[in-house]
């Protein structure tokens, strides 16, 4: 019998084309989707995207949706600790596995197995190490339809967000660039896909820029969504990539019925 599995939902391409793959994998049936949001803003982590469109993304896709709801600044504690108390019931409920869309972060990788591993689950990772052309390839053939709702001005400039994930998007992309955005350079939302009951209607509001100071705790899961205030800035730290040295540039997305009441 196909495995009750969780999908791990950001709304994005990568974890869109993840879930098409697991709805046709016959080990797998998916009950369930999961979303890291921000609770004060009631945005999606680091997308920034209202919550709102992710309800309607959900109910076109026609899966009960689950909001790990984190605090503007999570620090890895405070993550794992919600992240625990809201697996754990759904893996009584008989939740055995759960699908994420990343493609080649090993370390990534590593960590969501073992928090999973934790409360008796395993990981499934429908497009590990596929080539990215084949990916956006399969992306754009399929018919899926997203805009893009974030990026890292540390590779992209402000004129990239807002725009449709097409085949002008990625043809743009400067030099050094990841195609898929595995680096973080841009997020998106998707607004139609094969699955979908029918597309999400919504107007594009203001694009702005954020900065955000590294929280007190060691390390931080992600950037908080547009509007939280930065905490005091701690010790610098070395060796990695510190993911708040750059600003980001959000575009905001407004449901049609919100259109207009910003």
């Amino acid at each position: 019998m196909p495995a009750p599995t969780l999908m791990n939902w950001s709304g994005g391409k990568d974890s869109a084309l993840a879930l098409y793959h697991a709805l046709r994998d016959p080990r797998y049936h998916v009950t369930d989707l999961l979303t890291s949001v921000n609770a004060h803003y009631q945005r999606v982590s680091m997308h920034g995207v209202r919550v709102a469109l992710l309800e309607q993304q959900a109910q076109r896709i026609g899966l009960p949706l689950t909001k790990l709801e984190l605090p503007e600044m999570p620090d890895m504690d405070d993550y794992e600790r919600l992240m625990a108390a809201t697996l754990t019931p759904l893996q009584a409920h008989g939740i055995q596995h759960a699908v994420f869309g990343d493609i080649y972060l090993e370390d990534l990788r590593h960590y969501r197995e073992q928090q999973l591993a934790r409360v008796g689950m395993e990981a499934v990772f429908p497009l590990w190490q596929r080539p990215n052309a084949d990916l956006l390839r399969e992306y754009l053939d399929l018919g899926f339809r997203a805009v893009v709702v974030c990026v890292n001005e540390k590779y992209l400039d402000a004129s990239f967000c807002g725009r449709e994930l097409d085949a002008d998007f990625l043809r743009d992309l400067p030099p050094g660039v990841d195609s898929c955005g595995e680096n973080g350079e841009y997020h998106s939302f998707v607004f139609d896909a094969p699955y979908f009951s029918a597309p999400i209607a919504f107007e594009q509001g203001d694009i702005v820029r954020r900065t955000y100071q590294r929280p007190a705790a060691a390390s931080t899961v992600c950037p908080p969504a547009p509007g939280a205030e930065a905490p005091a800035e701690a010790p610098a730290e070395p060796a990695a990539p510190d993911p708040f040295a750059p600003g980001f540039w959000y575009c905001d997305l407004l449901p049609v019925a919100e259109a207009g009441t910003r």
